[in-house]
């Protein structure tokens, strides 16, 4: 598995549509269980093996901002999979930094 998607569920559906497997949550504790159970920080007959988990784990920003102490934490770690967050249904939340504006900040120059 080389991506997997944790959001809301009409997003989750439309991933699900080109092939990318993942899970709908509707609050923090569904979004949790999803989150450590994809990162294999949960052990259950259910979480994937090492060699099954996404390499790729892309979270709503609705979903980031849930979890957001989880996602620090486990981005400090530098551990597969990648966090990537993208927009949920409501589009982009005010404030935060989109990827373009990410990757305009690292390589340092406008296009």
């Amino acid at each position: 598995m080389e991506y997997f998607v944790i959001g809301e569920r009409e997003l989750v559906l439309g991933f699900m549509l080109v092939g990318v497997k993942g899970k709908s949550v509707s609050n923090r504790q569904e979004a949790l269980e999803s989150f450590n159970r994809m990162t294999g920080q949960l052990s259950s007959a259910y979480a994937p093996v090492e060699q099954d988990r996404p390499k790729v784990l892309i979270l709503t920003e609705d979903v980031a901002d849930m979890l957001s102490g989880e996602v620090q934490a486990w981005q400090m770690k530098g551990a597969a999979p990648l966090i990537v967050e993208i927009p949920g249904l409501h589009g982009h939340i005010q404030g935060r930094k989109t990827l373009t504006d990410s990757i305009r900040e690292a390589v340092g120059i406008q296009v």
